[in-house]
């Protein structure tokens, strides 16, 4: 946690033991048993799926349940909306909205581009209070919870940004994912390429070319963009299937080193843009001078006489030597963007951080269909690529299988829990810090990653579980251990009762129905679970409230202790913490 993050609190005396016992409980078994992935195997066909039913079949059940897939959280309103429009129909209208505020502009409001004597310029943690503003209060949800998954594919992390406004720098490329989440991959694509956050990441700010005392150019990028980004390690057939040599049975690589050391000569030459920058005298008396933001919000600018002139030949894609800079690049970037491999691969990607764990090839092959063409010629639109992802017959299906599904990230917990029980920032600062740590924290946070293989490897598979012996994986079961357990209980407990720095918990809405468990244990169901707790684990949440009388009459302490139970009550078992 950062410098003044206020340590959690003890478990609360005032929470009914029930609530504690049954919820360590749950989430005992669901780390040990429980499981993401599986799902029912969708119906054929190809490209766009098919329409979704009539909006008047839509129940309030389904409609919470696709909500949470698609946003942060499920309010009443949004299911109402969804109702109204339909499945398909909602969607279109969220990715016709104007986009909400930025992560940049909302800095700017705060005066985080002010240039002090305090040097607060050089300070990353206003960094987590821009995500955190941004996921918690932004309006268009479906556009910013795709931005958080694209952010753990295209990772970037705050931890090594340092220098000039490293909340800037990180604020700029959450923008730029957002801006693009309903455009197309393409222009996503040079967009990360080309950012300043990217560049410090993964080393292509200042990379140069070769030289005749040895230097060669850097080959992070080359080698992530094609291995994590695009390709990934093996080829694919459309449906996510990894093809083999028909003699040995071998898995056929997508690339070689060599297309890592000729690739890497596209991306040196490229540097910051201080187009638009201008410099204050330092107000602290050091010597040198201080730049304004644009200095890391602006995208990379290429120098020429620093960039590679060596001919690139890779995947079979041939850039002849002396091609100029942009042009090269350009190149590059649509022999990755045309590669078979980026539909099927950015589809299991994108399905595993939205919906389920282990999608099956079916589902796989629709979404890169959709990607591949969105029924017009076009490929890489994204509208279409989550359209078809949201409104496949795998997805809109409430699975059976008792491994389907998906744990829910921890830090989408969080943020549904706020946003469900309602919440207000005292001083509008947002003061949330980096929240990591698994053993005082929730063991993630946003753009906080470790490492550019995100919080987790997509791959994980739980060892000694259920999950194993029948080969699924549940990328998010690699946070899961005793410590995150226990922390995410006692951290969650604290803030649901003392709040977190500047952020208190209101529950405006859930309070007006506090004397009534069973309209308090349906109205968690929806909107927290889209009703997928069973009636088992309903009668058995009941039971623990009802174990201490609460009345309109009872005081305010005896409300929220019961509201406290309740929510920990959903919030600890598996069958919220397992999305299906």
């Amino acid at each position: 946690m950062g410098a003044g993050d206020p340590a959690p609190a003890e478990m609360s005396p005032d929470i009914h033991p029930a609530a504690v016992a049954i919820a360590s409980a749950s989430l005992l078994l669901s780390a040990c048993g429980g499981g993401g992935g599986g799902g029912s195997s969708g119906g054929s066909g190809g490209g766009v799926s098919p329409p979704p039913p009539p909006v008047a079949q839509v129940t309030a059940s389904q409609a919470a349940r696709f909500l949470l897939q698609a946003q942060f959280s499920a309010s009443e309103s949004d299911v109402t909306n969804v109702q109204s429009l339909g499945i398909s129909g909602w969607l279109d209208a969220r990715m016709a909205e104007a986009p909400g505020p930025t992560g940049v502009a909302w800095l700017d409001s705060r005066g985080h581009n002010a240039i002090t004597s305090e040097q607060t310029y050089f300070n990353p943690v206003f960094g987590d209070w821009m995500i955190w503003n941004q996921v918690l209060t932004s309006p268009d949800q479906l556009r910013k919870r795709i931005a958080l998954a694209l952010s753990e594919h295209f990772v970037v992390s705050l931890n090594p940004i340092d220098g000039f406004y490293p909340p800037y720098c990180i604020a700029a490329y959450w923008d730029m994912l957002a801006k693009n989440a309903f455009g197309n991959f393409r222009t996503l694509l040079e967009d990360v390429t080309l950012s300043v956050a990217m560049g410090i990441y993964l080393n292509t700010l200042g990379n140069e070319k070769e030289n005749a005392q040895g230097r060669q150019p850097d080959e992070n990028y080359a080698r992530e963009v094609m291995q994590l980004f695009t390709l990934g390690l093996y080829q694919l057939n459309n449906d996510g299937s990894i093809k083999t040599d028909l003699l040995t049975g071998a898995k056929l690589e997508t690339y070689t080193q060599s297309d890592v050391t000729n690739l890497a000569r596209v991306f040196t030459g490229y540097d910051r843009d201080l187009t638009g920058v201008t410099t204050t005298p330092n107000p602290a008396g050091l010597g040198y001078p201080i730049p304004n933001t644009r200095y890391v919000t602006n995208p990379m600018k290429l120098t020429a006489s620093k960039h590679s002139m060596l001919a690139v030949n890779f995947l079979g894609t041939s850039i002849p030597a002396n091609t100029e800079g942009t042009a090269a690049l350009k190149t590059a970037l649509d022999a990755l963007f045309n590669h078979p491999n980026v539909g099927p691969f950015f589809a299991r990607a994108m399905i595993q951080r939205l919906v389920t764990s282990n999608p099956s090839a079916a589902y796989i092959n629709r979404v890169a269909s959709a990607f591949n063409n969105n029924g017009s010629g076009v490929r890489g639109d994204f509208k279409a690529f989550w359209k078809a992802l949201f409104t496949d017959p795998e997805a809109l299906t409430v699975p059976t299988a008792d491994t389907a599904g998906k744990l829910r990230e921890p830090m989408i917990r969080f943020v549904q829990l706020l946003r469900t029980a309602g919440f207000a920032s005292w001083s509008g600062k947002y003061e949330i810090y980096d929240l990591t740590n698994p053993d005082f924290g929730l063991g993630q946070s946003p753009l906080r990653s470790g490492s550019v293989f995100n919080f987790f490897r997509p791959g994980y598979v739980p060892p000694n579980t259920t999950l194993a012996d029948r080969n699924a994986v549940a990328p998010e079961f690699q946070l899961v251990n005793e410590s995150s357990i226990a922390s995410y209980i006692n951290f969650t407990l604290h803030v649901m009762k003392n709040g977190y720095a500047d952020i208190d918990l209101t529950y405006t809405r859930p309070l007006t129905m506090v004397a009534d468990t069973t309209a308090l244990v349906n109205w968690l169901n929806l909107y927290m679970t889209g009703d997928q707790l069973s009636p088992a684990t309903v009668s058995l949440i009941k039971t623990a409230l009802d174990s201490v009388p609460v009345s309109a009459t009872s005081t305010d302490a005896q409300k929220i202790d019961r509201m406290w139970s309740a929510f920990l009550l959903v919030i600890a078992s598996p069958e919220y913490l397992i999305q299906k």
